[in-house]
């Protein structure tokens, strides 16, 4: 697997973002789309690596349910950042299904379109079972499922002949990556020698025992002689501590209504948490978020080296769940420029 990288000159290793769209509350999801382009335009000229959209359903916040679409949407708009999914939930979905869109992706967008596979649904439930009908399944049956899938891709890596062929998709070069917020993927990725991305903005908990164990069980394979791991993490940044904080209780307002089971379009920022949560949410929340890093650029800066440090990160993707799309910007215009 060979692509061009672009790597951030102050921590010697690329920097990508990763999104999901948010409506925001009193938006729209046609402006929230709006957004989306026009964040990643941005981004490729900041010199952002990568831009993932993360599939998700059924959610208030999230526009890119569709995701597939929104990739096409994303690439269409720029020429020369890499997008893809961050990612597709594999078990929503027939892996023809997911070898043809992405084919098609990549004939379009030849050599910029990455795709990102996750095992998890990305919902509830109920509307778990909505997306798969009568194939069912509760993730036990990745490996099976991406295999099948990667067969579609290259159909010399099958075991047993393949009936039906993908088109587009057959002999097509597209970067396959396994994320995960847990052990499972980290060691299947590491058994297959694949690229490997770890959900580190909502499992903080795990990252660095799920990218050590990816490390030290990684077997080389024909798609990468060495292993290669991404982590994700929540950073807010903005011209001082004091907005930054501000701006970052959008988010703790949000994975707040993930606890309650509430769950809305991303909220307005306000001035004093403790009106809004009790001392036990307050708690559950930071241990949640507790990799996120908030602040102005010298904050930034000092806690984002310390965090590539800990991971190891041969690269690190970034979400922002930020109300003000103005100041979304922001955020990751000072990162890029740190």
């Amino acid at each position: 697997m060979s692509e061009y990288t672009r790597t951030n000159s102050s921590f010697q290793i690329p920097l990508s973002v990763l999104d999901v769209s948010p409506i925001v509350a009193g938006g729209s999801v046609a402006e929230s789309l709006s957004h989306t382009l026009d964040l990643a335009q941005h981004a490729e000229r900041w010199g952002y690596n990568r831009y993932w959209l993360a599939e998700h359903h059924n959610a208030p916040s999230i526009a890119s349910s569709a995701t597939s679409i929104v990739i096409g949407h994303v690439a269409a708009g720029t020429s020369t950042i890499r997008v893809g999914s961050g990612g597709i939930m594999l078990p929503n979905h027939a892996p023809l299904v997911i070898a043809e869109q992405f084919g098609t992706l990549e004939s379009l967008f030849p050599g910029r379109i990455d795709l990102g596979l996750g095992r998890a649904p990305g919902t509830d439930g109920l509307t778990a079972v909505a997306l798969r009908g009568n194939r069912g399944g509760n993730g036990h049956d990745f490996p099976e499922k991406l295999a099948e899938l990667r067969a579609f891709l290259d159909p010399s890596s099958a075991e047993v002949g393949m009936p039906v062929r993908a088109i587009p998709g057959e002999g097509l070069d597209i970067p396959i990556w396994l994320l995960g917020s847990s052990d499972f993927s980290a060691l299947l990725a590491a058994q297959l020698g694949l690229p490997f991305a770890f959900a580190g903005h909502f499992s903080p908990t795990f990252t660095v025992p799920a990218m050590n164990l990816y490390r030290s069980s990684f077997k080389p394979s024909a798609v990468l002689d060495k292993p290669k791991g991404m982590v994700a993490v929540n950073i807010v940044a903005a011209d001082t501590d004091e907005e930054a904080a501000y701006l970052a209780t959008s988010m703790q307002q949000l994975f707040l209504s993930f606890i309650r089971n509430t769950r809305g379009p991303l909220p307005a920022p306000v001035h004093d948490m403790d009106t809004v949560w009790t001392p036990q949410e307050k708690i559950a929340l930071q241990q949640q978020l507790g990799s996120s890093i908030v602040g102005g650029p010298d904050t930034v800066r000092s806690k984002l080296k310390q965090y590539i440090e800990a991971t190891k990160s041969d690269e690190i993707m970034i979400a922002a769940h930020i109300f003000d799309h103005k100041a979304r910007l922001r955020s990751y215009e000072i990162i890029a420029d740190l």
